[in-house]
């Protein structure tokens, strides 16, 4: 996500220091080159070998250390960078910048960097509500600096309430989003995901392997890229994605409901849920006991939603999906005409590294013009980059 990508890394002095390390590590991990300013109280906690050693780049904590350097530190830091990140941002750093003071490595290289700054403040709940501070960090958001807000929770001081520097993942998510290409803004899109249970009673249900973990990086990964998103999810282990609309349910029946009231105002529906076909023909009020006469349950078809979604006379662009174990090419082609889609990706569920509950995928893609794409092992977001990728090619043209 992060390839080629020329991140700067400015770490002040605060107890949350520490979780620089980890923003840092997901950073690399993404493929970002990252470069590490340290301010003087920033190397009480940590010492810079440990970022140095970590990110295979020499840590600048000196304003005037032109020995090391053949050009002024702050000025090509500045000039290189893709992005900015301060974490932990302390009220000092953030009333520093916003009074145009530039004293040290830090705030130099941010005052001279013409690219975005992403500040992830922490520090003390009263300090962080202080109108004082208040009001430096509006007037950054007002001349459009980005801020990833502090959390609630217990902090070290012993004090409990705002102030809590994000999770570092929170933290990696707007540092991609303030990357990312916002080529779907404007639009909206919803996505279905997970599977559904079908209740036989209220201890038994019908369902299948699906983790959800594809639908959830197409949500993540369009909201990055600029789009409201709406995820409609069955049951899953996952966590919401930052900035998402989820809507949560467990039936077929009630993710028909919610993507019916909702497909209208959508620009683009993707149907990655993996919905069982059948309930059962009665849901059993109490639990079916082993020594009961039971031996068959009866089974009824679910609705199809996407075939519904299909044959709508003004409907949003639509993508679905095929999870076979045989057959991939021609399941996916007669489900792509036959359910009129716009465009269908085909996966082998079958294979270990690339159907349910794993991280990666491999698809071929079909669309409704007759053209097709293989897209060969990956992960899941960066299958989903490659979706959508084509839808946004075929609404430009639709």
């Amino acid at each position: 996500m992060l390839t080629n990508k020329k991140i700067i890394l400015g770490v002040c002095g605060g107890i949350a220091a520490y979780k620089a390390i980890e923003l840092m590590r997901l950073l690399t991990k993404a493929g970002a080159e990252v470069h590490v300013i340290m301010t003087r109280a920033a190397q009480e906690f940590i010492a810079p070998l440990t970022f140095q050693t970590l990110s295979s780049n020499p840590v600048h904590t000196d304003l005037f250390n032109l020995i090391a350097e053949r050009e002024i530190g702050h000025i090509s830091l500045a000039d290189c960078a893709d992005l900015f990140i301060i974490v932990p941002a302390t009220a000092n750093i953030i009333g520093k910048i916003a009074a145009g003071i530039a004293d040290d490595m830090l705030t130099t290289t941010v005052m001279a960097t013409k690219s975005p700054v992403l500040f992830a403040p922490a520090m003390n709940v009263n300090m962080f509500t202080n109108p004082i501070y208040q009001e430096n960090e509006q007037k950054l958001r007002r001349m459009g600096y980005l801020f990833e807000a502090p959390v609630n929770g217990s902090l070290a001081c012993g004090w409990h309430g705002e102030g809590k520097l994000a999770a570092p993942e929170s933290v990696f998510e707007s540092a991609v989003m303030a990357l990312a290409n916002k080529d779907l803004a404007g639009k909206t899109i919803l996505i279905t995901a997970g599977p559904t249970r079908e209740e036989i009673d209220p201890v038994r249900y019908i369902s299948n392997h699906s983790s959800g973990k594809m639908g959830y990086a197409l949500a993540r990964v369009a909201r990055r890229r600029g789009a409201q998103v709406l995820l409609i999810s069955g049951p899953t282990a996952l966590a919401n994605p930052d900035g998402v609309q989820v809507i949560n349910v467990i039936s077929a029946a009630e993710m028909q409901s919610e993507v019916n009231a909702r497909v209208t105002a959508c620009d683009v529906v993707i149907k990655a849920a993996a919905v069982a076909d059948y309930r059962p023909v009665a849901r059993n009020s109490t639990k079916i006991k082993k020594n009961a006469a039971v031996t068959t349950i009866d089974l009824v078809k679910n609705p199809d939603i996407l075939a519904g979604l299909g044959g709508m006379s003004l409907r949003p662009f639509l993508v679905g999906f095929a999870a076979e174990t045989d057959a991939l090419a021609e399941n996916a082609a007669k489900k792509l005409t036959e359910k009129n889609l716009d465009m269908i990706v085909a996966n082998d569920v079958s294979q270990a590294d690339a159907g349910f509950n794993v991280d990666t995928n491999r698809a071929l893609l079909f669309f409704k013009d007759g053209s097709s794409r293989s897209c060969d092992l990956m992960s899941k977001d960066q299958l989903s980059m490659e979706i959508l990728d084509q839808v946004v090619a075929r609404l430009a043209v639709r």
